[in-house]
């Protein structure tokens, strides 16, 4: 006879720790995360349910599969993940596992999450993010992106500020810089910037080069719409 583990019900949702790649889709009206593993492939939103990365039937998590989402019990264990070369420009989830979970020894394997609250790196210049920018990356329909400081985030073409990315990927998630600071808040913004009517000076820099990107592409739109009727001479 096989000895199985009594089932658990806890009075609350256990809270796990994990790292993913944020990322924006392409209208700039949505976004997301991409995990670093298995489920690279799959955009998730804040509140997710998960699918068999190998096509299967099954509802996750199966016994008998390693599929579902992921988490670790321990905040420094997937603090530490980001120190690898191919996740230094992920981010830390606070997540809420939903649902049904398998228990393991330094985690879960569950069905259902929702993640409460987003920390922000350092840019890769070493600078406090402000702006989450172009990656240089990207899965279909979706932009990858990376913390990136005021002055980086100026040549990304595509960037966000932490604000507008919780707004964007909506449902109530926090996003905070990696010193807690969280933006909206009052005194001053990620990275000492001053705050104007609840935003930083670096966050609204980001938000102009957003809209100035849109702008690009507009402009661009309309020359090659006047190009096509200058070619296409009088009717008649």
């Amino acid at each position: 006879m096989r000895l199985r583990l009594p089932s658990e019900r806890p009075t609350e949702p256990p809270t796990g720790y994990k790292i993913a790649h944020p990322v924006l889709s392409q209208d700039g009206t949505r976004a997301g995360f991409t995990g670093v593993s298995l489920g690279g492939a799959l955009p998730y939103g804040v509140v997710a349910e998960a699918a068999c990365v190998y096509g299967l039937r099954h509802r996750p998590p199966h016994r008998r599969c390693d599929c579902g989402f992921h988490c670790v019990h321990d905040r420094a264990a997937a603090e530490a993940l980001l120190c690898a070369d191919e996740h230094r420009g992920a981010v830390l989830l606070e997540v809420s596992v939903l649902g049904a979970y398998l228990r393991f020894e330094r985690g879960f394997r569950y069905a259902r999450q929702r993640v409460r609250t987003v920390t922000v790196g350092r840019c890769a210049c070493g600078a406090g993010a402000c702006a989450l920018a172009d990656a240089g990356w990207g899965r279909v329909g979706w932009r990858g992106l990376a913390p990136a400081c005021e002055v980086c985030a100026r040549g990304r073409g595509v960037a966000v500020s932490l604000g507008g990315f919780a707004r964007l990927a909506g449902d109530g998630v926090r996003v905070v810089g990696g010193g807690g600071i969280e933006p909206g808040g009052a005194g001053a913004g990620p990275g000492g910037g001053a705050v104007v009517d609840g935003l930083g000076v670096p966050e609204l820099v980001a938000e102009a080069a957003l809209l100035q990107a849109r702008l690009d592409w507009f402009q661009a739109q309309l020359a090659r719409l006047g190009q096509r009727g200058d070619t296409a001479g009088p009717q008649g």
